[in-house]
């Protein structure tokens, strides 16, 4: 099978064929599955390192009944490329991309569900050191020849090869069946960071058509999922409420909008440039930058199938976060009418007098 993407070139309209391998859940799936509902979702993070210790989860668990939260985000693929948890994916195997640090994920997402506790499973998609050094035919290239890296020495994969839209919806897949309620998919971007202008991609003539490589990935996910028993949510630089000029990632809030239940904007206060809205330092002022920033989303989609979900701060850059600066947060969250929050924390270590104790 195959569809088309349209892409524009330097010579005008190019039809390029992106083969699917046969793998089109219109024809596989005869069975329309159950969704989740959608919440107004209070959540936190976690690394596979926190999720594979049962002391650690379980504390973090007990946070969660105690408390005003009611979901959790699981790293299943993080930046490194390794796949967390048995997924059966064919190439995870032959790559050797599976380490397995949450063997009893199963039966934990039957747990929790039984506590009603809401589960999302995160997969960082195009940042990929482990599938660009085993498929190099496959990674961002350097201009200077070789595998191009990141500031970080990490290796992406490149974002308008079809072979990589489907390993991480393969991924996806194998983990919607695991019994989570959402999949979220993070770094669904084109690099930020690093010498971008020595890049070379497979299918891309124009950095200008970056945003219609993401839009047609947004729409692959759409489709793809369209039959798994799970919600979907996309993580976006906070900045795409500003500007929809793609951010030179690809990246528009129009874009994904409509493709996914939940948008998940990083508002982090700290992450805007000094300057932004006259604030010498956004990070000291989370109310107002939060708040101006989920308003404007009405303005560039107004009655989109995806609902706001932030991501918010709550580690200290830019400022110490007290839980007063958290509270105003949540509070920005809940004037903008966006539908819930999740608290990102790298480190896994979240402060009851961050929270409601209930």
């Amino acid at each position: 099978m195959a569809m088309a993407l349209l892409v524009k070139s330097m010579l005008g309209l190019a039809l390029i064929l992106l083969p699917l391998f046969g793998n089109l859940d219109f024809f596989s799936s005869t069975i329309v599955l159950h969704k989740p509902d959608k919440i107004e979702n209070r959540g936190i993070y976690v690394t596979a390192y926190t999720a594979g210790s049962k002391d650690k989860r379980a504390a973090l668990v007990n946070l969660i009944e105690r408390s005003e939260l009611n979901s959790i985000v699981i790293d299943l693929k993080d930046y490194s490329g390794l796949i967390f948890f048995q997924s059966n994916v064919p190439l995870v195997n032959k790559i050797g991309a599976a380490d397995i640090r949450i063997s009893d994920l199963k039966d934990w997402l039957a747990d929790l569900k039984k506590r009603n506790i809401y589960t999302i499973g995160r997969i960082v998609v195009f940042q990929d050191p482990k599938l660009a050094e085993k498929m190099p035919e496959i990674a961002l290239k350097s201009k200077s020849g070789g595998i191009w890296r990141d500031f970080k020495g990490l290796s992406w994969v490149d974002p308008t090869n079809i072979i990589v839209w489907k390993y991480n919806l393969d991924i996806a897949k194998s983990a919607a069946r695991l019994g989570f309620d959402e999949i979220n998919f993070d770094y669904v971007r084109f690099p930020s960071d690093g010498d971008i202008k020595n890049i070379v991609y497979s299918n891309l003539d124009n950095n200008d058509h970056k945003s219609q490589i993401m839009a047609a990935f947004y729409k692959y996910v759409d489709d793809s999922m369209k039959f798994e028993p799970v919600l979907t949510s996309a993580d976006l630089f906070g900045m795409v409420l500003w500007r929809s000029d793609g951010l030179n990632i690809g990246q528009r809030y129009e874009d994904a909008a409509n493709h996914f239940d939940y948008i998940c904007p990083m508002v982090y206060p700290s992450h805007y440039p000094a300057g932004f809205q006259n604030f010498s330092n956004p990070a000291v002022h989370p109310y107002d930058v939060i708040y101006k920033s989920l308003i404007r989303a009405k303005d560039l989609v107004p009655k989109p199938r995806a609902d706001l979900r932030p991501w918010i701060q709550v580690f200290n850059l830019g400022a110490v976060y007290t839980p007063e600066m958290v509270k105003a947060e949540k509070q920005a969250v809940y004037d903008s009418n966006s539908n819930g929050w999740l608290m990102w924390n790298a480190t896994n270590r979240y402060k009851e007098e961050d929270l409601t104790i209930e």
